[in-house]
This record gives structure tokens, C-alpha cells and sequence, in this order.
């Protein structure tokens, strides 16, 4: 089991009025919400986040540890303090103490973490040794800082076998090994389809298209009953990377191609569809 405690600042949540409900504006780029908390710095967190300062006193903590899965990878848990996760509240304002985490591999972004647990596939290290980095931000999408640094907490992890492990201090990491993208569909294949597949295994098809950094169809919330398959068809103008929050499904985008991803919808809530580049919603899937 590997540890590591970081004393950082971010405020507690207590005090702050209650938190936003206001949901990032599908289609649209991600943009600094309304909200007072803390002062808005110049600097970013190396991918186009703006740092949010805030006081050292009263610093959350934050505490990651990967044990090796029996069956493949590992299970990352959070351990937090003075902080809550506030995914209704995403795109809203920046709250003290409240908003998400991102996970980061060699300063690669992995995911975006609503909660304290994720299943990290060994798939997604390569071998070798490597960084793992988990940073909080605000429901605007800035990330926590103190002292001019975000708020993270990193541990080291081995790739082909087990998370290697001591405590220390948390540095931002550089380099920039891509995870493994989910396969884009081939020439001539139907929707929703696998090479030998057919279009029938899914339930629902939603089609969307990216163009000069606009969506369309306009984004809206798509209505799912719980195990229903999703195939997700998707043309983009310029490559990029399609990600399902929730369910951490990534697709790649080439340019001008069509793309499909087929996944099962076993989780309820409210889970946004966005492009990594370019930062647009394509849709909402709400799951009931």
C-alpha cells in the first residue's frame, strides 16, 4: 500500500453559503465561473487551468493510496479533508473546499475524479517507472493553490507490476505518456459496431459533430435507463480525444472521420460527454 499525505491549502467548505448548481453550459469551452472564493492568480497548472490562491491556514488534506488489483491494475482511494467532492455542482462557482480532482500519469491527464475511489487499469502505465498525480480544482474548473502551487499530492507507480512506494513532498510533473484510447471505428463499419459486430448491441445511438469548435446538434441532456448501450457516434473537424466522466471511456477523434464508442450505461447520475483539446460538451447522459 503506498501513502502519501500532503498539507496544502484550500479552505474548508464550511461558511461558504451553500454550493452552486449551475452546470457548465453544454458546447461550450470551459470558462471561470462567478464566485468569490479565494483570489484568481495569472499563473496556471501547466494545461490551461488558472490557479485559484487561498490561505495555508485551515489547509486540507489530501491522501493517495494505489494497492495492486487482484485481477488487473489498481484501486486508487482519496482520503480528504476540508474538501468535497461537488459533482452537481460542476461548471458552477468556485465554492471553498468543494469541486473535483484530476488524475494525472507523467503530467498526462487520465481522468476527472467526482469521488474517492478509481480503478486504474494496468493497461493505461506503461512499463517502467512513472508519477501518479491527483490535483483538486474548483467547480469552475481552476485549480486549488497555495503559495503559488496547486493543491496535489503525487506517488510514485510502477508500471507491469505493483505501485512502488514511499511518502514525499508532491511536485508537478512533466512528461506526457498518453493513455490507451479506446479503438476508433473502421472504414465501412456500421455504427456502434466492432470489426464482426452488428449495429443491433446498442440500444441507443446519438450522433454528433464537431465543427469550428462548435457542437452539433445543440448539446442536451440524453435520457438513459440504467444497462442500455450507448453508442456514441462522433466526427470532429480537428483530432482530439472524446472522454465519458463517470465511466472514464476515452475514444480518439482523427480528423474528419467518424468515430463510435459503444458502452453500457450501469451507473445512475448525471455524467458529461466532452472533448479533451478542445473542451466542449457534446451531451449530458443522465441515468436513471
Amino acid at each position: 500500500m503506498l501513502t502519501l499525505v500532503l498539507l496544502l491549502g484550500g479552505g474548508a467548505a464550511t461558511g461558504c453559503g451553500g454550493r452552486a448548481t449551475t452546470h457548465h453550459k453544454p458546447g461550450t469551452s470551459h470558462e471561470e465561473a462567478s464566485g468569490s472564493a479565494g483570489t484568481l492568480l495569472t499563473t496556471d497548472d501547466g494545461a490551461g487551468h488558472r490557479l485559484r490562491e487561498v490561505p495555508a491556514e485551515g489547509a486540507p488534506k489530501v491522501r493517495l493510496t494505489a494497492r495492486p488489483d487482484s485481477e488487473d491494475g489498481w484501486n486508487l482511494q482519496l482520503a480528504l479533508e476540508g474538501f468535497d467532492f461537488t459533482p452537481d455542482s460542476t461548471g458552477g462557482a468556485a465554492l471553498r473546499g468543494a469541486g473535483h480532482a484530476h488524475l494525472e500519469l507523467d503530467g498526462r491527464k487520465l481522468a476527472r475524479l467526482y469521488g474517492p475511489w478509481f480503478h486504474l487499469p494496468a493497461a493505461q502505465v506503461p512499463e517502467g517507472a512513472h508519477t501518479l498525480t491527483v490535483r483538486l480544482y474548483a467547480d469552475d474548473h481552476t485549480a486549488w493553490a497555495v503559495s503559488g502551487k496547486p493543491i496535489e499530492a503525487t506517488i510514485p507507480l510502477a508500471g507491469g507490476g505493483q505501485a512502488a512506494g514511499h511518502s514525499h513532498d508532491a511536485t508537478p510533473p512533466t512528461s506526457t505518456p498518453a493513455p490507451t484510447p479506446t479503438p476508433t471505428t473502421a472504414p465501412g463499419q456500421g455504427p456502434g459496431q466492432a470489426p464482426g459486430q452488428t449495429h443491433g448491441q446498442a440500444d441507443r445511438t446519438v450522433t454528433i459533430t464537431v465543427r469550428d469548435g462548435k457542437v452539433s446538434p445543440a448539446p442536451a441532456r440524453t435520457e438513459l435507463k440504467r444497462g442500455e448501450r450507448l453508442a456514441l457516434r462522433v466526427t470532429s473537424d480537428r483530432a482530439d480525444t472524446l472522454h465519458v466522466h463517470g465511466y472514464d471511456k476515452e475514444l480518439a477523434l482523427p480528423a474528419g472521420q467518424e468515430a463510435t464508442l459503444v458502452l453500457t450505461v450501469d451507473r445512475t447520475g448525471l455524467f458529461e460527454v466532452e472533448t479533451h483539446a478542445s473542451g466542449l460538451v457534446l451531451t449530458q447522459l443522465l441515468v436513471r
